[in-house]
């Protein structure tokens, strides 16, 4: 199912007398296609798990529509929009089974969309499958791990066969290793099922490895729409790549001038624009090459193996921080010598941005 909001608006009303109104979500204008994994990514009070809500008919809009396909379903209350919804906390039953869990959504239908004892078992049993705890039926939730309370969660909300699923943080409770594993769960089971699913994280890493498109929002605002890749390797301003990366991109004061980019006292690269003037540059840390002859000198710091790769940490008087990293290959580590390093830049991993509004100024 093809979902989309149309200058989607909320507003908390400010607490206190003389307190300000919250904008949560605004002007948001978004189409998400059907089967289409989206990830709502950003940082806290960005406004992604508004969306989620008002997605859900958990919220309602101050302004603005949304669309589920040719149905606008703005108005409709949650329990009418066929929606499943996975909370962060997955808010299972304590006093119920597992397999009770799964059954609740199913025991609550009524009119024409109500069901028999045993087909509610078997589209609860088909559930469970989907999400590999059919063997874990009859346990308590106190009695499942953080990954298999989560998967329940996630075969509650499937075994309605919802038009559009909702999750909002799901992996966020569990250790690192479970929530990889777990992602890759969620991919599996979402291309089984082929429902349209809104990933809500603030975990860049999390979004990148799972969904088909990412929206980066901040302040209640879309930054940027694209494909994960697309978006890392295209920022459209200074947050977008500052949000996306590990580790984070690396960033110096710096000014173009005839054609070259300057950071300090040396130029570090030729660039083919139209601006000129102080900029804020931005250096991915797979964009460094070590060099002896290279254009870009800097402190070593230290070296951190890290198997195949190898972060050099180095100081710069103009970057902006205290020490930033730059990931090579294992085989330059006879290059790094010294107090000192020089790198040469990939023009590919290097972005300008205006100093002013953050947006990114484009080179050749």
């Amino acid at each position: 199912m093809e979902v989309t909001l149309k200058d989607l608006t909320k507003i908390f009303p400010g607490k206190g007398k003389h307190a300000a109104d919250v904008v949560a979500v605004d002007h948001v204008d978004l189409q998400i296609p059907d089967g289409c994994l989206l990830g709502l990514l950003g940082p806290s009070g960005c406004g992604k798990s508004t969306v989620l809500n008002l997605l859900s008919g958990l919220l309602a809009p101050t302004e603005g529509k949304i669309f589920f396909g040719d149905q606008d379903v703005t108005d409709l209350p949650p329990e009418k929009r066929g929606v499943g919804l996975v909370f962060q906390s997955y808010a299972l039953y304590p006093h119920l089974t597992v397999l009770q869990n799964i059954l609740f959504p199913l025991q609550n239908l009524r009119g024409k969309d109500k069901l028999t004892k045993e087909e509610m078992l078997q589209k609860a049993t088909e559930a469970a499958k989907l999400v590999q705890i059919d063997t874990l039926l009859d346990r308590k939730p106190s009695e499942l791990s953080g990954g298999q309370q989560q998967r329940v969660a996630i075969a509650r909300a499937l075994v309605k066969m919802p038009k559009l699923l909702l999750l909002d943080e799901p992996l966020s409770n569990l250790d690192a290793r479970l929530r990889l594993q777990t992602r890759e769960e969620l991919r599996r089971i979402q291309n089984e099922t082929g429902i349209t699913t809104i990933f809500v994280t603030h975990d860049q890493e999390e979004a990148m490895s799972i969904s088909d498109l990412i929206v980066v929002m901040k302040d209640g605002k879309i930054h940027q729409i694209g494909k994960p890749q697309d978006i890392y390797d295209d920022p459209q301003d200074l947050f977008v790549a500052k949000f996306l990366g590990t580790p984070p991109i690396d960033l110096f004061d710096g000014y173009t001038k005839d054609g070259k980019l300057w950071i300090g006292e040396e130029a570090v690269m030729d660039v083919d624009g139209d601006y000129d003037g102080h900029l804020t540059v931005g250096i991915r840390p797979e964009g460094f090459v070590p060099s002896q002859t290279g254009a870009f000198t800097c402190g070593l710091q230290r070296l951190e193996v890290m198997g195949r790769d190898v972060s050099v940490v180095c100081q710069h008087p103009f970057f902006i921080g205290d020490t930033f990293r730059a990931i090579i290959d294992s085989d330059d580590i006879p290059k790094v010598t010294g107090s000192t390093i020089r790198f040469d830049l990939k023009p590919s991993k290097v972005y300008l941005f205006r100093e002013d509004d953050e947006q990114r100024i484009l080179f050749d």
